[in-house]
Order: structure tokens, then sequence, then C-alpha cells
């Protein structure tokens, strides 16, 4: 796989003085850049949402068939409180200072059905270093299903796509759990990109064979023995819980990428891009729902896209914080800080976008 290669002399004062000011910021408050107490708290807390709902059905205290299906869906909702938060920041080595720590929380992942290591390659390589650049960053590539970016090709079933996207996004997850980790782990053998995690392609795969196994085994296997309902109606459970997960971690991602106001980028030939690296995810990047603390409790502070792709290395719960000093040093520097003032208004934003690349009016 081809190198992107930034241009480290474009703007690298900013980049200088916002690590700077960003770092004397955790010096000066004597702070950690890491988890605190309200994020633990928080793991503990979505960990309940996933599993206590499980743990009612299979111990017979919820029967009802219609509280079993409401069980379902809350599970949906504590499945994605886990990939915003609890797994996201372990996988990005931000939970813990201590990396056994964050391989150990980073686990997590598995209990939602997905892989690590696959995660790793696909968000914290692909995505964070080439940010909506066509044909590198995975998170825009669903070609030919979809067209997230204006250089990719327009199909005719693109006119409909504002439509019919909802139903791709819902099933994200159960297309991750059972297809796309096999997919993907052979993509990443045959593109080198395994060594950069010090792991082997079988040990991997094996990995990841054995997690879908216990995945299934105690999120479908048991309770399809122990809840006393008819074997459908598990599995139409099992499937709305993916459901519930997978169009809320979609909408969330996308609207802070795949919107009107963000820049979509290709390389040229010598795989060379013209912006520093920073200043590319200024204006890749959005923001939105910044004064909205619960859905930001909720979706691990990726309402502050912005300061997660500039700051990776730190945990979300230090965001709204280190956000009023971005935004003043892009605004010193004459670098855009894009935000929508609600989740709403952004999820319209990356409406309006999927429309106008479904009809080729970009």
């Amino acid at each position: 796989m081809n190198t992107i290669k930034f241009n480290h002399t474009d703007n690298a004062e900013f980049v200088k003085v916002l690590r700077k000011r960003v770092n004397n910021y955790f010096k000066e408050n004597k702070i950690t850049k890491y988890a605190n107490f309200g994020m633990k708290l928080k793991t503990v807390i979505m960990l309940t949402i996933y599993f206590l709902p499980l743990i009612l059905m299979l111990t017979g205290v919820v029967q009802n068939i219609w509280l079993i299906g409401v069980m379902w869906g809350v599970m949906g909702i504590g499945m994605a409180g886990i990939g915003f938060s609890v797994m996201h920041d372990a996988n990005h080595g931000t939970y813990s200072r201590n990396q056994k720590v964050n391989k150990a929380i980073a686990f997590v992942i598995s209990l939602i059905g997905g892989s690590s290591i696959n995660w790793k390659i696909q968000h914290n390589v692909l995505h964070h270093s080439y940010t909506n650049i066509d044909g590198h960053d995975e998170d825009i590539d669903l070609e030919p299903l979809l067209r997230l970016s204006p250089s990719q090709k327009r199909y005719k079933i693109h006119r409909f796509q504002v439509f019919y996207v909802w139903g791709l996004y819902s099933i994200m997850t159960l297309y991750w759990f059972s297809i796309k980790d096999f997919e993907q782990i052979k993509r990443y053998k045959n593109k080198d990109l395994l060594k950069g995690q010090g792991i082997t392609f079988n040990k991997a795969l094996l990995g990841i064979i054995i997690n879908k196994i216990l995945y299934v085994g105690v999120l479908l296997a048991l309770p399809l023995i122990f809840v006393n309902i008819p074997w459908w109606q598990t599995v139409i459970g099992f499937v709305i819980m993916h459901l519930v997960c997978g169009v809320m971690l979609s909408t969330v991602f996308q609207c802070a990428h795949v919107v009107e106001e963000t820049a979509f980028f290709t390389t040229d030939k010598n795989s060379s891009m013209e912006n520093n690296w920073a200043v590319h995810q200024m204006k890749t990047t959005l923001n939105f729902a910044q004064k909205n603390r619960l859905l930001s409790w909720f979706i691990g502070g990726l309402n502050f896209q912005i300061e997660h792709h500039l700051f990776p290395n730190i945990c979300h719960v230090h965001y709204r914080k280190i956000s009023k000093i971005v935004k003043e040093t892009a605004k010193e520097f004459h670098l855009p800080y894009h935000t929508q003032k609600s989740f709403w208004s952004a999820l319209r934003s990356h409406v309006m976008f999927l429309n106008r690349l479904g009809v080729g009016k970009i």
C-alpha cells in the first residue's frame, strides 16, 4: 500500500503552537490525558446497559415477549455506547497510561462482535491518517452501494441512496460481525498492514474465529437455550439489537465527515497531499452539538470530532475543554473550524450531501 505524504511545511507553526497550548493545559491543571473517574464510571454504566438486559432474560426475570423485545433494543443502545466510548478510547490507547490495561479493555470490542486488530487498522491507521481521501479511507469506501465522495463513480442507483442508506447503516454491525472482519483481515494481509500491529495473519484469523464463536455462544446460543420463547423470536431480538446499534454508530460517525461542510481529497501521482496532516484534519472534520452534554457523554465525545482527530492520544473526556484552545488557535491561523449547532442539523447536512452526491450535483 502506498504511503501518503503530507506537506510538513504547510502551516507547520499551527501544529507546533496548538500542541504546545494543549500540552500546557494538562500541565497547568495537573491532570492526566487519560481516563478519569467519570470515564471509569461510564464504562461500568455502558457494560451494565449491555449485559443487564441479557441477564434479566436468561434468568427469567423478564418473560413477557414485548419486554424481551425492549431488552434487546436496550442492549443495542448499550452496544453502541460501548462502541462510542469504552472500546474506542481503549483501542486508541487513551484509556490508561498502561498499555496492558488498554489492551484488556479493548477486548470489549469482542463482546460486541468485532475485532480489535481490524478496528485499529481501519480506524486508527486508515481513517485517522487519511481522512476523506478516496481510495485510502475505508470509512468512505462503500462502492458501488453508496457514493460518499465526489471523486467516486456515480451509478444510477445512487440517485436513491438518500433513501436506502438507512437500511445499509442499520445492518452495519451485522455485516461487521458476520462477514466484514474476515474480508478485512484478508485484505490487510495483502496490503501488508498486519505487521504494523505486530501480528501474523494466522494468529489474527484464529483470534477472530475464537471471538466470533464466543460472541455467538453468549449473545445468541444462551438466549436460544434459556429464554423461554420460540427460537425465531430470539433471532429477531438479536437482529433488533444490531439494527439499533448499527444506525446509531453509522450516523454519528458519518455526521462528522460526510457532510456538506467538509472537504474530500484524492492523491496526486506521487501520493502527495497539499496540506499538513493537521490542516487536513481541520478541513475534513466537523463538530456538532457541542453544548449537548448528555449526547456528548453517550457518544464518547465524538461530537468533538476535530479534537479527536487532532489528538487521538487524549481520552475523550477532555475534548470539551481543549476544544476552546483548538478553535481559538485555528482562528488565529485562519483555518476552518467546521461546526453544526445540533446533531439534527449535522444529520441534515449529511442527508443533503448524500442527495447531492446521488443525483450528480457534485
